[in-house]
């Protein structure tokens, strides 16, 4: 099975174009689980399916989270996929991708930069507030697309400064709140100046923090935004792999940020069976 590793700000993933390989649907879970076991295969937080689209798009996206189970879309995913698509010749320089969110729209800007449009927000709940461990955190709950990949944006100060152990247990509590029901991401941010901002996401399906998360980056410059703290523009998002921009306005969300193709060669783990 031939794959490329690629990151976005240190989101990693595996890519394997389906239209050469024709691995039947139901088996790409397990697959995905298999090859991003970090210790035990190649490694990464999601595994991406390029497959032939259903309607008009220049092909299909299918994601697929590190635990298996299928992640609706992807943001620094889809970035890096439109370079994979441009590279590999399925697309040009603006190209559309069929996602299970719906149409999502990329654009090269240089050799290693892309940009995407996110799905439209489609549920903001901008007071949300929930209960953990009997304390009361601040929260804004944003789905974008349909279905909605659901964000929790918590506001929380001297985050790298905090035990990173406690932060992870409180990411994990959070995640599996009962607030929501079909589970959620956890961004928790910092506002470090004018336009620029620090973020930590707790992923589900990654079941940790992953190194940049671009739905959710999204999700908490858009709920930014609605309460008036930011203009939305042109912000800048530090995280612990690298730096992503968001343009968020009542019509559009952007991301634009960096690409890095790691590895391109043959999955050969003998481990796995499809």
């Amino acid at each position: 099975m031939k794959f490329w590793k690629m990151n976005g700000a240190g989101n990693d993933f595996i890519i394997i174009n389906n239209m050469e390989e024709h691995i039947p649907v139901e088996k790409l879970g397990n697959i995905a689980r298999t090859v991003c076991e970090r210790h035990m295969s190649i490694g990464a937080d999601g595994f991406m399916v390029v497959d032939k689209a259903d309607g008009d798009a220049d092909y299909r996206m299918r994601f697929y989270n590190s635990d298996g189970s299928m992640g609706e879309m992807c943001g620094n995913g889809a970035r890096c996929i439109c370079r994979y698509g441009y590279e590999t010749g399925l697309a040009g320089n603006i190209q559309t991708i069929e996602t299970t969110a719906g149409i999502v729209t990329g654009e090269r800007i240089n050799e290693r930069l892309y940009k995407v449009r996110l799905n439209d927000p489609g549920i903001v709940e901008l007071d949300y507030p929930i209960e953990v461990d009997g304390k009361t955190y601040e929260c804004s709950y944003v789905e974008l697309g349909n279905p909605g990949i659901p964000h929790a944006v918590i506001p929380l100060d001297n985050i790298r400064e905090r035990d990173q152990n406690e932060l992870r247990e409180l990411g994990r509590k959070m995640r599996y709140h009962k607030a929501f029901p079909k589970g959620a991401n956890i961004n928790f941010y910092e506002i470090l100046g004018d336009h620029l901002i620090f973020e930590r996401t707790f992923e589900r399906g990654v079941e940790d923090f992953t190194y940049a998360c671009g739905t959710g980056t999204g999700s908490m410059v858009t709920a930014l935004r609605m309460k008036g703290i930011s203009d939305g523009i042109n912000v800048h998002v530090q995280m612990t792999g690298g730096e992503l921009i968001i343009d968020s306005t009542e019509k559009d969300l952007y991301l634009t940020g960096p690409t890095n193709i790691v590895a391109k060669g043959e999955i050969t783990d003998e481990d796995l069976i499809y």
